[in-house]
């Protein structure tokens, strides 16, 4: 009997969210895209600084994501900067809702990925950080880099 593995490759990460946000809890959803924002993204010509989530007529945008047009299309192309829906089930839409009332929270994409030939995102919950708080997670990260310089760890 042969296992089924799940190959996932990740496409796109957003680095700036583990430092901006403290990560709660993490989703895997799915996107609706058209062909050619498949293509662009399958070849890494996607930017997620700046995207957000946001629920509006009871589903799941993800909004400012930047997908670069695809070169070999004509002029079927998408526009780069759309709203992209993301696809839940309507539990976990109201799950999420009700999270999203407390004050400082949002749903941000962590990363793009591929899954078994589709492309998914996580979607991270989260709240976010102050400034305060990123200046001690660096000076903690550095204090970890110089006992690792120090010990040969």
């Amino acid at each position: 009997m042969a296992s089924e593995t799940s190959e996932e490759k990740v496409l796109i990460h957003n680095r700036k969210a583990r430092h901006d946000f403290y990560i709660i809890e993490t989703y895997e959803v799915g996107i609706v895209l058209k062909g050619t924002e498949v293509k662009s993204l399958r070849l890494g010509n996607a930017n997620l600084l700046d995207s957000f989530a946001k629920i509006k007529g009871g589903e799941v945008w993800l909004e400012n994501m930047h997908i670069s047009p695809f070169d070999q299309a004509s002029r079927n192309n998408h526009d780069p900067k759309r709203d992209r829906k993301l696809l839940l089930n309507k539990r976990e839409i109201r799950r999420l809702n009700s999270k999203l009332q407390e004050e400082g929270t949002t749903l941000v994409p962590i990363q793009v990925y591929l899954k078994n030939n589709r492309i998914k995102v996580e979607l991270a919950f989260a709240r976010g950080k102050k400034m305060f708080d990123k200046r001690e997670a660096i000076a903690k990260r550095e204090v970890e880099r110089e006992v690792k310089r120090k010990y040969g760890i």
